[in-house]
């Protein structure tokens, strides 16, 4: 429908600080928010973290730092106006980027995969000079 974004959903134990990384590192800006979810977006795109209920999220181990959660079937891809800030960005704020040798070319982009504080594989792409 027209005028309505693109959006995905995550589950997540701590919204919060999943709501940081993604703010700080994506780009995105909070719109919304509750004690059980948050709605980040930009002009394209939403966001919507949304809590796991506690009975679930106390089954839930979160390693230090987390482990990448890659058997799934969806990845989020973010443009960003540079990879190397992202990077740093991601490490300040509970995630990683991979090193700049695990970057790749992808129609006319610079792209890489990272993860968020709870392990979700991410993508960010900046433009290819």
């Amino acid at each position: 429908m027209p005028g309505l974004p693109a959006a995905a959903v995550v589950y997540a134990k701590d919204i919060a600080r999943v709501g940081d990384f993604y703010a700080n590192v994506a780009g995105l800006r909070v719109a919304y928010q509750e004690q059980d979810h948050i709605v980040l977006e930009s002009d394209a795109f939403q966001l919507v973290l949304v809590a796991v209920p506690r009975e679930r999220a106390a089954f839930i181990h979160i390693a230090e730092p987390p482990e990448r959660r890659e058997n799934t079937a969806i990845k989020l891809v973010f443009p960003v106006a540079s990879l190397a800030a992202a990077r740093e960005a991601a490490q300040s704020h509970g995630g990683q980027l991979d090193p700049t040798g695990r970057e790749w070319l992808f129609q006319g982009t610079r792209v890489c995969d990272g993860f968020d504080p709870e392990g979700n594989v991410v993508q960010f792409r900046e433009q290819a000079d």
